[in-house]
């Protein structure tokens, strides 16, 4: 049975060159391990290290581990696809993402059913940003790369824009929320958690990371506070009877208990990865 990614989800990078780390990666308590051929490997490297995944012993589990080949167009591609397929992987981290006709190429090149993840990373992949969605099985924020291909800061307000893009464009395919960048400092928690927050405020549902450190500073970034949590279990009591009834000031109807179910759903989620 293909495994896969959790609905809030935190992917760990693992250079494809240290497949030693494959197994302690995914004992970090993550969802999601990505195998990563392009940005952590040397052009040098890229084709050995492809190769070597075939010799390596993917560990046992509920982690569902991912590949991120090389975009489309490299010299590197048709290999890492045809190494996708062979070695026990769940899923395709595709970088650069600019046209679905790429999601296309490769679901007919993969085994079925494994997940086909797009990473947005230029000016012409959030342009495409809907048709993408509606092609993948999930949209992924490569902020970093954005920021240099727009030439704009990489900040919370200078890319509020292309965040907001990729969570309204997820929404009209029936996507869980997409799942945001990286943080690129390991040692700050307090900044990894602020990261994590403000995507989770704007609808991602999700972080990707690049070392276990960082990964419960993520989690707690996505976690209510108690006050929401309190609020959302006195919107479900009170909505409980089935008749319309006014909590704190407010109307309780259907979206407002939705939302309330969401978060309390969204705590017991981030509860269990905590757990691991």
């Amino acid at each position: 049975m293909t495994r896969k990614a959790a609905a809030t989800s935190f992917p760990l990078f693992v250079p494809a060159t240290r497949p030693d780390r494959i197994a302690k990666a995914c004992a970090a308590g993550t969802d999601t391990v990505v195998i990563d051929l392009e940005d952590a490997v040397a052009p040098t490297d890229k084709t050995q290290a492809a190769d070597g995944l075939r010799a390596v012993e993917l560990p046992p589990g509920d982690t569902a581990l991912f590949l991120r080949i090389n975009g489309v167009g490299t010299p590197w591609f048709a290999k890492d696809i045809e190494i996708a397929g062979r070695v026990g992987i769940d899923g395709i981290v595709l970088p650069k993402a600019e046209y679905p006709d790429q999601i296309i190429q490769i679901r007919n090149a993969v085994p079925q059913g494994m997940a086909i993840f797009a990473l947005i990373e230029t000016a012409r992949g959030l342009n495409n940003a809907t048709s993408i969605a509606a092609a993948c099985d999930r949209l992924v924020f490569g902020s970093i790369d954005y920021s240099a291909d727009i030439g704009c800061a990489h900040t919370p307000t200078a890319l509020l824009h292309a965040r907001s893009t990729l969570v309204v464009a997820s929404r009209l395919a029936g996507l869980p929320g997409p799942i945001d960048g990286v943080t690129t400092g390991i040692d700050r928690p307090d900044l990894i958690r602020d990261d994590a927050a403000h995507g989770n405020e704007l609808g991602f549902r999700g972080k990707l990371l690049i070392h276990p450190k960082q990964l419960a500073s993520a989690i707690e970034g996505y976690r209510p506070d108690e006050d929401t949590l309190a609020w959302a279990h006195r919107i479900l009591a009170a909505a409980s009877g089935g008749d319309a009834v006014a909590v704190d000031g407010e109307m309780v109807d259907k979206p407002v208990i939705d939302r309330a179910r969401s978060i309390l759903d969204l705590n017991e989620s981030l509860n269990a990865k905590a757990a691991l």
